[in-house]
């Protein structure tokens, strides 16, 4: 795999408030450029949600109503996340969630393309049988040693898709495998269905 080849890309992770639909509390986007995460030029806030944390969330990624209590309304900080992402391809684990939660807090953004590794996982390793995060952390060995945070928060869970990403990358040749590998049917860079062209 050429890494250099590869388009502008943000593998980003959120955390809800756990309601549904949920208001966010944090939001990650990582770049990766040239085979590597580049964690210098990366997007990280915390935002206070519209409706409280609830006790389930709080206890997943530890971020309380308390500790939110002073962190920037979603509105504040709304026009930085979508100035970081652009028009960038993004990539995420089950990214259709991330997908669907960020383009309705971002009404205006459109990205590039939408990478799942979860997608990318079982094309990759099809006789895995788990394909959740720590599962594929387990397979693959990824050094997370420079991972910000810790599970379940935004930062870290950015990171370690990264890894993943850029692993399972290493098992195809060409950027346009790995679309057709790791972009689910409907969403942004989906490759187009090609043409019937037989005739009866």
């Amino acid at each position: 795999m050429n890494f250099t080849s590869w388009p502008p890309l943000y593998v980003v992770d959120v955390e809800g408030n756990g309601a549904n639909p949920p208001d966010l509390v944090e939001v990650a986007a990582l770049p990766v450029r040239e085979g590597r995460p580049d964690t210098g030029a990366a997007g990280a806030w915390l935002t206070r949600p519209r409706r409280p944390v609830t006790a389930f969330a709080a206890g997943i990624h530890g971020l309380t109503n308390e500790r939110l209590a002073r962190e920037p309304g979603w509105e504040e900080i709304a026009e930085q996340v979508h100035t970081l992402l652009g028009t960038a391809w993004i990539c995420a684990h089950h990214a259709h969630v991330d997908y669907r939660v960020l383009s309705a807090h971002l009404p205006h953004w459109q990205p590039a393309g939408v990478l799942d590794t979860l997608r990318l996982a079982k094309a990759t390793y099809p006789d895995l049988g788990k394909y959740g995060l720590d599962a594929l952390v387990k397979h693959v060995g990824p050094d997370l040693s420079a991972a910000p945070a810790q599970r379940h928060r935004a930062t870290f869970d950015a990171y370690a898709t990264a890894q993943l990403l850029l692993a399972m990358a290493a098992h195809y040749d060409t950027w346009d495998q790995l679309v057709a590998a790791a972009v689910p049917p409907g969403l942004p860079g989906a490759p187009e269905p090609e043409e019937d062209l037989t005739l009866w």
